[in-house]
């Protein structure tokens, strides 16, 4: 069985009820995730071998989001305890034209402490074939930053291939130095790239042209962003591109474009109504798309089980994606009545 690791911060998260603005009622719903954790969650649904690593404070809320972990069967052995607090982050599902939110409060968290040489990465990385990580990581802080590059340096050193999701978050980069500053070094070392429009403007400066509020995309555009990419870049044999058509908070049309060096691969694509959770969808077409790299044998096969992948995960409330091979092989198969199985 192959063995992959996924490193980046785990945090709390604090949901408004179901379409409720913040604290409308006085509750939040708590539950865990991040970016690199859901990727694994992902993974480990798919019974493949993953290993998740961040650091996380000694307290009984580390403990509850670690046992979580446990029950999903993600390998947590190697997690490093420090510092004072997990990292929180609110959300608010919007409805029709009202969007969704997400309110961070991730400042002096753990995983913001850290510094080179606090993780043996040789000693983690060992018998790992896949590394993934995201660019969310290194918005944290500088130390962090620091930390990915480190890892990413010691993945490729060992012939680790590694993914890397940009996942640009404009609140996150406070800390110094802009995206544009950082990205283009880590990028030296991924095999395979996971972005949008925005993430390759804002963090390599490649603009496309392509209005994402209009409600209509042309896969055939992003040949272009790719061969920009692949032309600088050309270390990468994969970039992957979720294309979301937002027609309301509620109603997105959702497919996945893939292209190498010289072949450009588009899904199907789905119309998602009645959305109930669109955070962790990112992620769900982040471990779609690896699973099926290292499983599929076709590059269409793959782009269709990491778009049926992240489909479904609009249907689950929580950053995690609860679902089996099968549930998405049914979907991509061409099966999405929703009818009941028994």
């Amino acid at each position: 069985m192959k063995k992959y690791v996924a490193f980046g911060e785990l945090m709390l998260r604090l949901s408004a009820p179901v379409t409720e603005v913040t604290l409308q009622s006085p509750v939040f719903n708590a539950t865990f995730g991040g970016s690199e954790a859901n990727f694994s969650i992902a993974l480990a649904n798919y019974k493949e071998d993953v290993k998740y690593i961040t650091v996380l404070p000694e307290n009984a809320i580390a403990e509850a989001a670690i046992k979580e972990l446990r029950g999903f069967n993600v390998d947590v052995s190697d997690i490093k305890r420090s510092g004072n607090r997990i990292g929180i982050y609110y959300t608010e599902t919007g409805a029709s034209m009202r969007p969704s939110k997400v309110i961070y409060d991730r400042a002096h968290s753990s995983i913001s402490e850290v510094s080179t040489g606090i993780f043996d990465w040789d000693k983690i990385l060992t018998g790992a074939h896949w590394f993934h990580t995201t660019g969310i990581t290194p918005a944290i802080s500088e130390g962090a930053a620091d930390v990915t590059l480190e890892a990413m340096k010691v993945a490729k050193a060992n012939g680790i291939k590694v993914s890397f999701d940009l996942n640009y978050r404009e609140k996150l980069w406070k800390w110094g130095k802009s995206p544009i500053e950082v990205m283009p070094e880590m990028l030296k070392y991924v095999d395979v790239l996971i972005a949008n429009e925005e993430d390759c403007q804002k963090c390599l400066g490649v603009e496309l042209d392509v209005d994402v509020a209009s409600g209509k995309l042309d896969p055939q555009k992003y040949t272009k962003l790719a061969s920009k990419i692949i032309n600088v870049f050309p270390n990468i044999t994969h970039i992957a591109v979720s294309l979301r058509e937002s027609i309301s908070a509620d109603w997105n049309n959702w497919s996945v474009v893939m292209a190498t060096s010289n072949n450009f691969f588009v899904s199907k694509q789905y119309e998602i109504r009645d959305i109930v959770d669109r955070v962790g969808g990112g992620d769900s077409f982040a471990s779609g798309l690896v699973w099926g790299l290292n499983n599929l044998s076709e590059c269409q096969s793959t782009v269709e089980f990491a778009a049926a992948a992240s489909a479904l995960k609009h249907t689950i409330r929580g950053d995690y994606n609860r679902i089996t091979i099968e549930d998405v092989l049914t979907l991509s198969n061409g099966d999405a009545s929703g009818r009941i199985q028994r």
